[in-house]
């Protein structure tokens, strides 16, 4: 079959501009499935209150982290492009949730590069299901697809938070920084409303509602990004053979109330009070290196620890274009060449 493949990713402002970071916000904030309300009121709260005031702040956030490249996330994502398509065969394009490059135009360099193109093998980079992030992904995506009535058939990598792979190469990226002095791993993970636990619960009866209900064997963790984080946490400290009592998840990049606790920025004060002065963090919901991991976890997580009476801190880098991770990538192409479905969703 004549395939292609598409690395997808959140995005990022086209430059520090505020008035491209106000660009990209309106585009990432106003997706109900980001924030989840009425359209009107998602506009007035978005356009009217949000982004006037947020932009300027992330534009001089987004200063601190931008390379000479651009945007990490989108040069750390064209690196592991070019990494992967050293190893398969099929042609490897890009594609943003937000933002540039858009799924289209991935589409359309597929159709230059592979006339006569049957498949696209669509891999959202999110470990875990969410409906803020691969949720979105996907449905953006085919309704691309379906837009422009491509002929290819698109399909999609499913979310891959216990595949051994993926934790074998999460766990490698982590030993390294284990020979360092720590008292505790702080997993931080990004944050949702709890609401969005019981929208996209299947069952409609269990996330956060039955008890104890991440470890409580149900249909509904298929799509439970909290059970998912509780799950890569375990499968990783397990293989890396780090105690219960040296690590522990929290929850970044809140906006308001009802978000999944506990905090991050609340932790990273408290720690220190609680005898833990050495701190490696690290930030498994990411797949790219970008904004919520360098500025908000590496700088200002830092700020806040070191702040609060820490001694030393240390953020592991996400996977990015890590060897082992790039193997893993090319083994899930090389099986579904080989006739192998169980990563399609």
């Amino acid at each position: 079959m004549k395939r292609g493949i598409v690395l997808m990713n959140l995005g990022s402002p086209d430059s520090t501009s505020v008035k491209d970071v106000r660009r990209y916000l309106n585009e990432f904030l106003m997706d109900g499935k980001v924030i989840d309300m009425p359209y009107l009121l998602r506009m007035l709260l978005v356009k009217g209150i949000i982004v006037p005031f947020r932009a300027p702040k992330s534009a001089e956030a987004y200063k601190t982290i931008w390379t000479k490249e651009g945007s990490p996330l989108i040069v750390l994502t064209e690196h592991l492009q070019q990494q992967l398509q050293q190893y398969v065969t099929e042609p490897v394009e890009i594609a943003m949730r937000y933002g540039n490059p858009s799924p289209k135009v991935a589409f359309d360099n597929l159709e230059k590069k592979v006339p006569g193109l049957e498949e696209v093998i669509a891999i959202p980079l999110y470990p875990h299901y969410a409906m803020a992030s691969y949720e979105t992904a996907v449905e953006y995506a085919a309704e691309i697809h379906k837009k422009y009535k491509y002929l290819f058939k698109l399909s999609f990598i499913k979310p891959f938070f216990d595949e051994a792979n993926y934790i074998h190469a999460m766990a490698e990226n982590i030993r390294p920084y284990l020979n360092e002095a720590y008292d505790h791993i702080l997993f931080s993970y990004h944050g949702i409303p709890e609401r969005h636990l019981k929208k996209t619960d299947p069952t409609h009866q269990h996330c956060m509602m039955a008890n104890d209900c991440c470890n409580v064997n149900s249909t509904a963790h298929s799509k439970c990004y909290r059970h998912q984080c509780f799950t890569t946490t375990k499968l990783v400290t397990d293989a890396l053979g780090i105690p219960k009592e040296k690590f522990s998840i929290s929850f970044q990049s809140r906006l308001g109330k009802g978000w999944l606790t506990p905090f991050t920025d609340v932790r990273l004060e408290a720690m220190p009070g609680e005898g833990i002065k050495k701190l490696l963090v690290l930030c498994p919901a990411f797949i790219s290196d970008c904004l919520e991991t360098l500025e908000e976890i590496e700088e200002r997580g830092k700020e806040s620890f070191m702040h609060a009476g820490g001694t030393t801190y240390k953020m592991i880098p996400c996977l990015n274009t890590h060897p082992l991770w790039v193997d893993t990538l090319t083994g899930w192409m090389k099986d579904i060449s080989m006739g192998g479905r169980s990563m399609i969703l």
